[in-house]
C-alpha cells in the first residue's frame, strides 16, 4: 500500500482543524464575542481560561475559534472569484489573441503594478466599506495573476494536436475553448487558487489589523491581533494565538498549493 505524500499530510492537519473551527464555531464558541467586564484581562491559565482573556474579559481561544470564519471565508471568496475571473479573461486573451489579448494583457499589467494592500486600504477608506467591500476590492486586485496563468496555459494548449483536430472539424471557437481547452487548464488554475487563498488571508488579516474590513468587536484573527498589542505584558496569548493561527494556516495552504502545482506540472510533462 502506497503511503500518503508527506507534504499534503502535514498541511492537511492544520487545515482540517481550521475547517472544523469555521464550520463548528457556533457550537464551540457561541458566546465568544460577549464581554465580561468583571473578569477583565487575565493571564493564560487563570480563571479557567487556557490562553487568558482580553481587556473585555473575552476568552482568547474562543475568540480565535469564532474568528476563523471571517479570517478564512473572505480569502476563499477572493481566491475563487479571482480564479473564475482569471479563467474567463485569460482564456479569451490566450485563445482569441489579437486586440483582445493586447487589451487584457495591459489590464493585467496595470493591476499588477499597483500595491495590492495599499490600494485596498485606500478604497476601503474612501468608500467607508466593510468586510465584503474589502473582499471585492481584493478579488479584482488578485485577478491579474490568474489572468496571466490562464493565458499562458491556454496558449500552450492551443498549439497541441487535439486542438488542431478540433479546428479541422470546424468546431466553434467557444466550444473549443470551453469544452476542450478549459478542462486541461483548470487543474493549474486550482493550484494557483490555493496559493491565492494564503496571500489573501495575509492581506485580509493585515487590513483587519489596521482597522479595515471587520467591525470593532467582531471575532477575527487580524482584529484580535491588533486588539492584543497593548496586552502583551499582561497576557501574551492575546497576540501569540491569533498570530500563530495566521502563520500556520497560510503556510499550510502554501504547502498544499505548491504540492498540487508540482503534481500538475509532472502530469503535464508526462502527457
Amino acid at each position: 500500500m502506497k503511503r500518503p505524500p508527506f507534504t499534503p499530510l502535514i498541511a492537511a492537519v492544520p487545515l482540517s482543524i481550521v475547517a472544523v473551527f469555521v464550520i463548528g464555531a457556533r457550537w464551540f464558541a457561541p458566546n465568544a464575542a460577549e464581554p465580561d467586564i468583571y473578569t477583565g484581562v487575565t493571564a493564560p491559565g487563570d480563571a479557567g481560561h487556557l490562553f487568558g482573556t482580553d481587556q473585555l474579559g473575552r476568552d482568547i481561544w474562543q475568540l480565535a475559534v469564532a474568528g476563523a470564519g471571517s479570517a478564512v471565508v473572505g480569502p476563499i471568496v477572493i481566491a475563487v472569484g479571482s480564479m473564475v475571473l482569471g479563467l474567463l479573461l485569460g482564456s479569451l486573451a490566450g485563445y482569441l489573441g489579437g486586440g483582445i489579448d493586447l487589451a487584457l494583457s495591459k489590464y493585467a499589467d496595470l493591476l499588477l503594478a499597483m500595491p495590492t494592500t495599499l490600494v485596498a486600504l485606500v478604497v476601503a477608506g474612501l468608500v467607508d466599506g466593510g468586510y465584503w467591500v474589502t473582499v471585492l476590492v481584493l478579488l479584482v486586485l488578485f485577478s491579474p495573476t490568474d489572468i496571466r496563468v490562464a493565458r499562458a496555459a491556454v496558449m500552450e494548449q492551443s498549439a497541441r494536436p487535439y486542438i488542431e483536430s478540433a479546428r479541422v472539424l470546424q468546431l466553434s471557437r467557444f466550444r473549443v475553448m470551453f469544452r476542450h481547452i478549459l478542462p486541461n487548464v483548470l487543474p493549474i488554475a486550482m493550484a494557483t487558487m490555493l496559493l491565492n487563498v494564503a496571500f489573501a488571508l495575509v492581506a485580509m488579516s493585515g487590513l483587519s489589523f489596521l482597522g479595515f474590513g471587520v467591525g470593532p468587536g467582531t471575532p477575527d484573527w487580524g482584529r484580535q491581533l491588533s486588539d492584543g498589542r497593548d496586552l502583551i505584558g499582561q497576557n501574551w496569548g492575546a497576540v501569540v494565538v491569533p498570530g500563530l493561527l495566521i502563520i500556520i494556516t497560510a503556510v499550510a495552504i502554501n504547502l498544499m498549493g505548491d504540492w498540487l502545482q508540482e503534481r500538475f506540472e509532472q502530469r503535464g510533462a508526462q502527457r
